[in-house]
């Protein structure tokens, strides 16, 4: 049973406020394992869940579709852009429900013969594919029995991306993306950030909520966050912890473990006074 933590009633009562007339977004997440299927059919569940809540956008996790017994696996099932059984699911799934789905990452065939590119897909709710983001920065760590070199198996994306919706403008950007504070800022103004991740236990515990608020705040933008979150078939661990942020820095909402969904409100026009009162995005000196 999914669990959540909310935020404190000062907290809360900000966000009601912000609430009113807002659009319903939702993060899923899930702990993802080897069978491309059953993951399919556990997402299908939870954004469901997410639809029976009002969400008119649904994110899900980085590497929603497979996590692998070994880093290999998702060569083994990647998809030409525009086909495959990942793709068709994510279409499907849009026009089915008459939402907009961010499909946090797909394996999709890459220049190299060995590699994927991890890429974000972005469906309308007609199921066309409006928004693909190749993902830029690959996660490489090492602290005590714990190893990850994502360049390995994943060539680096190339494009910053930023677009315009019935939301607002969104940016996309997938999980060790987040420490590189420089893409969101070549993002220009969004409305909108998407950070589907797969953190570590051991680097969540450390930063993930840090990152994802400093974000929201130095963007003056929301924060849609889905994660990977629990214990999975090949032994990795995921921090979990899919949260909703707003421009403010406030939790709308958070699932710190299990799967499951985190809903809220988006407010375009929270978004614009906050950005009056606080022009900061204006007072930029650098880099403009």
């Amino acid at each position: 049973m999914s669990i959540r933590l909310r935020s404190t009633q000062a907290q809360k009562n900000g966000a009601d406020q912000a609430d009113a007339g807002a659009t319903r977004i939702a993060a899923v997440q899930m702990a993802s394992g080897p069978h491309v299927g059953a993951n399919l059919k556990e997402a299908a569940r939870l954004i469901e869940m997410a639809v029976e809540q009002g969400a008119r956008l649904v994110g899900l996790p980085e590497y929603f579709g497979i996590m692998g017994l070994k880093d290999t696996d998702k060569v083994a099932v990647r998809e030409e852009y525009g086909s495959g059984p990942i793709q068709e699911f994510l279409a499907a799934t849009a026009r089915q429900h008459g939402i907009w789905i961010v499909g946090g990452s797909v394996p999709l065939v890459a220049s190299v013969k060995d590699k994927v590119l991890n890429t974000s897909l972005v469906y309308d709710d007609k199921g066309k594919c409006v928004g693909r983001y190749d993902k830029i920065h690959l996660f490489g760590f090492e602290m005590g029995k714990e190893h990850y070199s994502e360049e390995r198996t994943i060539e680096h994306g190339q494009n910053v991306v930023a677009f315009d919706t019935p939301f607002g403008r969104i940016g996309l950007s997938i999980c060790y993306d987040l420490r590189f504070p420089e893409l969101y800022r070549a993002m220009g103004e969004v409305d909108l950030i998407l950070v589907p991740s797969a953190f570590t236990e051991t680097t969540g515990k450390a930063h993930w909520e840090t990152l994802i608020r400093a974000r929201a705040i130095e963007n003056l933008a929301y924060v849609l966050a889905p994660a990977q979150g629990g214990y999975h078939v090949n032994g990795r661990e995921t921090h979990g912890d899919s949260m909703i942020v707003d421009p403010w820095g406030v939790v709308l909402d958070r699932l710190p473990r299990g799967s499951g969904v985190v809903v809220a409100g988006m407010n375009r026009t929270h978004i614009q006074r906050l950005r009056q009162s606080l022009p900061a995005l204006q007072h930029r000196t650098l880099g403009r």
